[in-house]
């Protein structure tokens, strides 16, 4: 049925997409983003943790468009926040916090800022945060290039961690991969010159993925550039293994694919890039790396310098 002219369609107002918010990165207008979020729920300890501590150790940030993302105009003082000058540190993804807040505890004079969508993991952060007795460590619920764009003060961040990032396996799905070229202009953004980005995945497609986007990106060098190459890459016992067509380190079921086909990209006999760097010491071995290891999955480490 048409409408009157004395009774229009209500329209919504339109929200302005800010650039580096969560909108212009895909959340909103059909351009992809880099995770799923698996759940906001909270039960048990969880509840009672965020109850507890979050006003305390949660940055509580101002949104923009949803509860995930950052109003542009805010801007976080690390300095008010923590009560001291100090080395920043910026884990993006940074799960139940294990990795953070072991660095933390062995770090007292660093400040570390979790980031994480994973509001359940947020609360195991916090109850790991309060258990240690931890001062140094804060965490935000917020969309990681938002954090990057406009949160961060540019040239604020001594590290930048980036720890077993989702691959997106599926060809059709690489857009989604956190790593892209403008994720790494964002990250040059924060970091101090000279400050470093470490990442690790366990997947040779993604790191082939990240050393060619940070290859190209004129703002970071490679502080391994041409290491572990050839015979000794990790790369090249990928490829000779076969061990990314198992599923979970068993062989493939008759007559099914496995989920990782074509996730070791092409196979070049011989890795004679390298570029890989040693695994990071300041790393905890989590319960997720241990698992890549049960499956005989290696582990790819990168290191950066902000030029």
């Amino acid at each position: 049925m048409s409408e009157s002219p004395e009774s229009p369609r209500t329209q919504p107002p339109s929200r302005p997409v800010t650039p580096g918010s969560q909108a212009s990165f895909g959340t909103y207008g059909g351009r992809p983003v880099s995770f799923v979020r698996r759940g906001t729920r909270l039960q048990g300890r969880r509840q009672a943790a965020w109850e507890e501590h979050s006003d305390r150790w949660a940055v509580q940030v101002p949104r923009h468009i949803s509860n995930t993302s950052v109003d542009p105009d805010y801007v976080f003082d690390a300095g008010a926040e923590f009560g001291r000058t100090a080395p920043l540190i910026v884990e993006i993804g940074s799960g139940l916090g294990d990795a953070v807040c072991h660095a933390a505890e062995q770090n007292p004079d660093t400040d570390f800022l979790a980031v994480e969508v994973y509001t359940p993991g947020l609360a195991n952060t916090l109850i790991k945060i309060n258990s240690r007795k931890l001062s140094n460590v804060r965490v935000v619920e917020a969309n990681a290039p938002e954090v990057l764009a406009t949160m961060l003060q540019a040239a604020s961040v001594t590290e930048l961690w980036v720890f077993f990032p989702d691959p997106w396996h599926k060809s059709r799905h690489h857009k989604r991969r956190l790593i892209q070229p403008a994720f790494a202009g964002l990250a040059a953004r924060v970091l101090k010159p000279g400050g470093i980005w470490r990442i690790a995945t366990d997947w040779s497609n993604y790191a082939v993925h990240v050393r060619e986007v940070l290859a190209g990106s004129p703002d970071f060098e490679n502080l391994h550039g041409g290491q572990r190459s050839g015979t000794e890459s990790p790369l090249t016992r990928v490829w000779e293994s076969g061990v990314e067509s198992l599923v979970g380190g068993a062989p493939v079921k008759e007559g099914r694919a496995p989920v990782s086909t074509d996730q070791t990209g092409p196979n070049e006999g011989i890795d004679q890039t390298g570029g890989w760097a040693p695994r990071f010491e300041g790393r905890i071995l989590t319960s997720f790396e241990n698992k890549a290891h049960d499956a005989g999955r290696l582990i790819f480490d990168l290191s950066y310098r902000r030029r």
